[in-house]
């Protein structure tokens, strides 16, 4: 059996080698004031600097630490998911290594998961020592993201967060992609509905530069549609293709039907006519029509798809481990 601990704080990473050591001593006494039974869990994302050799160095130091080391970079979301499944904490804290989130917030978060039994709480970073190209776009991708999930934070995208650890061990197999940035929404449709907010310091980065572009935010909003679209349509992929191939079926068999009737009136009553060809609504109603057939059709292999039902498996490939007595299913 898995040894059950209070607190894990779980750190994803890719060349952060400077910030580490500073970062780990600072954790260290915000947990040891505490008397937390803890363990710090730094899963390095494939890095090309000296990032793992820091980690193994702080492993000898504190038999607390654990670390898992990528092949190659695959991205923070199958960091997180990786340590998420790895973690043995009741209470999982992730932050990011960067230094410009506080640990002085782990003791506030951890009490708010367990005394107010919030089953999420996400930090809200109020005040950013960001620029403007940041801080703009992240307020259109908040909006958007409110607004799709029902889920109302100010800060969807803030590494700082707090979880039960029910929820990251349900919610850890079905994440892909940028899911990191969504966390929140995919733990609400999972049911895990008590999420919580905490306004969070936000310190400017001391060490090394940002690992993302503007391209993020763009990733962020089409990965919250497709959460969206996912979530309500995964389990019956015929309410949504076949109601619009139901749709646009009907709208092209309407115009192709009026067209004919017309046709036959005007032959009834003398009256000149054209043929249906060349009519632009004619061509208009045929797409319609086979429009909808494939749309149907869609939904029904979608249907005999969730029947077979889909497992999804990682492919990530791990290279070592620090700390850990046992395989670790990824």
């Amino acid at each position: 059996m898995t040894e059950s601990i209070q607190l894990t704080v779980l750190i994803p990473l890719y060349n952060e080698d400077e910030s580490l050591p500073e970062l780990h001593d600072w954790i260290v006494r915000v947990v040891t004031e505490q008397n937390y039974t803890y363990e710090i869990l730094f899963v390095d994302d494939g890095s090309t600097d000296d990032s793992w050799n820091v980690i193994e160095r702080l492993s000898v130091r504190n038999s607390h630490v654990r670390g898992i080391r990528f092949t190659r970079n695959y991205g923070k979301t199958t960091a997180l998911q990786t340590g998420f499944q790895a973690c043995r904490g009741q209470v999982i804290i992730t932050m990011d290594a960067d230094l410009q989130d506080s640990p002085d917030e782990i003791p506030e978060l951890y009490r708010m998961i367990t005394e107010d039994k919030y089953d999420l709480v996400s930090g809200w970073k109020q005040k950013r020592y960001d620029p403007i190209t940041k801080t703009l776009p992240t307020k259109l991708f908040n909006a958007v993201s409110r607004w799709i999930s029902g889920v109302q934070l100010h800060d969807f995208n803030c590494g700082l967060k707090a979880y039960r650890q029910k929820v990251v061990k349900t919610i850890a197999p079905s994440l892909y992609g940028d899911m990191h940035r969504n966390l929140p929404i995919v733990a609400n449709w999972n049911g895990f509905s008590r999420i919580g907010e905490k306004v969070v310091q936000h310190r400017a980065r001391k060490y090394g530069t940002t690992k993302f572009g503007l391209e993020r935010f763009v990733n962020g909003f089409l990965d919250v549609l497709v959460i969206g679209f996912v979530h309500r349509f995964s389990k019956r992929p015929m309410h949504f293709f076949g109601t619009l191939g139901t749709l646009s079926f009907f709208i092209g068999s309407v115009l192709a039907i009026w067209l004919i009737v017309e046709k036959l009136i005007n032959i009834s009553q003398g009256v000149k006519f054209r043929n249906a060809t060349d009519n632009p609504l004619f061509f208009f109603g045929l797409v319609a029509i086979i429009l909808g057939v494939q749309l149907f059709l869609a939904g029904f292999i979608g249907e005999m798809l969730v029947r077979q039902s889909m497992h999804h498996s990682g492919e990530h490939q791990i290279a070592e481990r620090i700390g850990f007595s046992g395989p670790v299913s990824v």
